[in-house]
């Protein structure tokens, strides 16, 4: 007698052709790639190039070149590392895209600035984390500041010491950590001084060193 062959079910063939659909598209992609690389070579080779790119940009690897001038003008004059400022930055407000400048803690501006911090902690009523109850007036007064021995720091020169301005907040973070150690190469104090946390440290010395990295290889060219 013959053996009756076995005929896959209805529902058997749906799940087989819903498995091999994927595998006919991958196989589908990798050839058209393939082919497409063959042909045009430069094609694949900027698509990759974009590719590296967007993620660096992902990962904050890549700096706003128009802020790289404000960094450098900030660093000559405090006498510190500008990719220490940029590491910074990156790590505050990821390049000032964070939306509000202000976080849950009181910390203010493009490099996140406790007020006592940037006005002076002699200010009274400054305590604690130091958010204090500053006058807006009292805030952005480089007098003020020189007399409470704050660090922020009227950048731009427009007569104000702003942690919201860019220029001004860049100068004032160049200004503590120089003070805090920065300008006489004790980089990791000074980072830790700006934030009590040994994580914060960490990443910031992460963006640093790549940063300089970057600019290591840049010369090289």
């Amino acid at each position: 007698m013959k053996k009756k062959k076995r005929r896959l079910t209805a529902k058997a063939k749906l799940l087989l052709i819903a498995l091999l659909v994927p595998v006919a598209a991958v196989l589908f992609t990798l050839t058209a790639i393939i082919w497409a690389s063959i042909r045009h070579p430069a094609l694949i080779q900027k698509s990759a190039s974009t590719l590296i790119d967007l993620h660096a940009r992902h990962d904050g690897l890549t700096i706003p070149e128009e802020y790289i001038p404000i960094y450098k003008a900030a660093a000559d004059e405090y006498n510190i590392p500008w990719t220490l400022l940029a590491a910074h930055h990156r790590v505050e407000t990821r390049f000032s895209t964070m939306d509000p400048l202000l976080s849950p803690t009181g910390a203010e501006g493009h490099m996140q600035f406790m007020p006592c911090t940037f006005v002076g902690w002699s200010y009274p009523g400054c305590t604690d984390l130091g958010k204090g109850n500053i006058p807006e007036k009292d805030k952005t007064d480089p007098a003020v500041i020189a007399k409470y021995g704050g660090y922020g720091v009227d950048g731009n020169g427009d007569g104000k010491a702003d942690p919201y301005n860019l220029e001004d907040a860049i100068f004032s973070a160049a200004n503590y950590l120089a003070q805090s150690g920065a300008a006489d190469g004790q980089i990791e104090k000074a980072i830790f001084h700006y934030n009590h946390s040994d994580k914060y440290v960490e990443d910031v010395l992460f963006f640093f060193e790549e940063y300089e990295a970057q600019q290591t290889k840049q010369a090289q060219k």
